[in-house]
């Protein structure tokens, strides 16, 4: 349950649409597994999610609520439940698996919640110990295992450098889980999977090259420098969509005379 009962009113930003809540906030209180649990922080809020950190009766949690906020009278929350519903089942998938927040449940219609990791984001220079990026390495062939690509390894933002050292992934909302039954047994299905996992290793490779290329052995730099057909048509496409999404965006929301919490994070 999500509640913004005791919330107080304020001033909300002319561009409401570009938030997933329509109230352009997080709740203050949510209730997930019978556990009530209060808001300290807003981490992200964009057009997609919501996602805040939270401080219940055993520790803190992070909740993230998809869409729900229509766009020109055209209802929205069937994407955010979809979301999250297919985020949820990601986690439970891994559960158990070292380097995955635990899964806790899910909170109203459009939101679940993970326990959350103490520490940071990897940094473009940061200084990470020398069995980071083998841990990393086997965490994502623990995905890997699970019929699963992360799909989404090429942003720092999402591994976490906990406050133990080690490496953990979060936001597996546009992760595939394709496994070998079914549909999604067919051969061309399993084979877009095979390159979701090789995009995977590639952004892992970039990552360890540009923080610790000491520890790059010769095959794995030939392996990042040879760039497959699939990295540079993502790359020809998808940076010029980016870039003029952000602009865009950081236009509309400077016109904005109400600030929304999170709405520029990255």
């Amino acid at each position: 349950m999500l509640d913004h009962s005791s919330d107080e009113p304020r001033n909300l930003p002319r561009h409401r649409w570009l938030y997933a809540l329509a109230e352009c906030r997080l709740p203050s209180k949510v209730t997930c597994a019978g556990r009530r649990y209060t808001l300290l922080k807003t981490f992200k809020h964009d057009f997609f999610a919501a996602t805040g950190l939270y401080e219940g009766p055993r520790g803190l949690a992070v909740l993230k609520v998809g869409r729900s906020n229509p766009v020109a009278g055209v209802p929205f929350e069937w994407l955010g439940r979809y979301l999250t519903r297919r985020e949820a089942r990601h986690y439970e998938l891994l559960r158990g698996t070292p380097g995955v927040p635990n899964f806790l449940g899910t909170a109203g219609r459009t939101g679940f919640m993970h326990e959350f990791v103490p520490g940071r984001v990897l940094g473009r220079r940061d200084e990470v110990r020398t069995a980071f990026f083998d841990e990393l390495e086997t965490l994502l062939d623990a995905v890997h295992g699970r019929d699963m690509a992360y799909v989404d390894l090429n942003k720092r933002q999402n591994i976490i450098v906990g406050d133990d050292g080690k490496p953990y992934l979060i936001d597996f909302q546009i992760s595939a889980w394709l496994p070998r039954r079914g549909w999604r047994g067919l051969l061309p299905v399993q084979w877009l999977l095979h390159r979701f996992q090789r995009a995977d290793r590639y952004h892992f490779l970039k990552h360890k090259r540009r923080i610790r290329p000491d520890l790059l052995t010769d095959a794995e730099r030939a392996e990042v420098e040879r760039l497959s057909i699939w990295i540079r048509l993502h790359r020809a496409i998808a940076r010029p969509i980016t870039q003029l999404r952000r602009r865009t965006l950081r236009r509309v929301r400077d016109a904005d005379t109400a600030e929304v919490a999170g709405s520029t994070a990255k």
